[in-house]
């Protein structure tokens, strides 16, 4: 199996900043693209940035200029870190990474971290 746990959320100013990390673990070969979703109460969940595996990297457009995303491929970690946190930033981050498995096949599966909260206060 494959596990991603996440952290760094917690509560923030408005301004402020938080770096969240998420790290997987167990049957990895290897990880094609590593990704950073939200949902905010009542909401659907939102793609917030993803990463190629070769550090190609692309935004929701609220979040381009105060948000980085990250990773490092020897650890199988993706971070991100957020910047000029807005109130509306607040909602629930889940990381994702695309895993292949073993040697033997191209194909990746979806595994999901159990998300973490942030909350700006504003």
């Amino acid at each position: 199996q494959v596990q991603l746990v996440e952290s760094g959320g917690g509560l923030v100013q408005a301004g402020g900043s938080l770096r969240l990390s998420c790290a997987a673990s167990g049957s990895i070969f290897s990880i094609n693209a590593m990704g950073w979703y939200r949902q905010a109460p009542g909401k659907q969940r939102e793609l917030v940035a993803a990463i190629s595996r070769g550090g190609s990297a692309n935004y929701e457009d609220s979040v381009k200029g105060r948000f980085t995303i990250s990773r490092d491929n020897a650890k199988n970690t993706v971070y991100l870190q957020m910047n000029s946190l807005k109130s509306e930033d607040t909602a629930v981050y889940y990381c994702n990474a695309d895993v292949i498995r073993s040697r033997y096949t191209s194909t990746s599966i979806r595994y999901w971290g159990q998300g973490t909260q942030v909350t700006v206060s504003s």
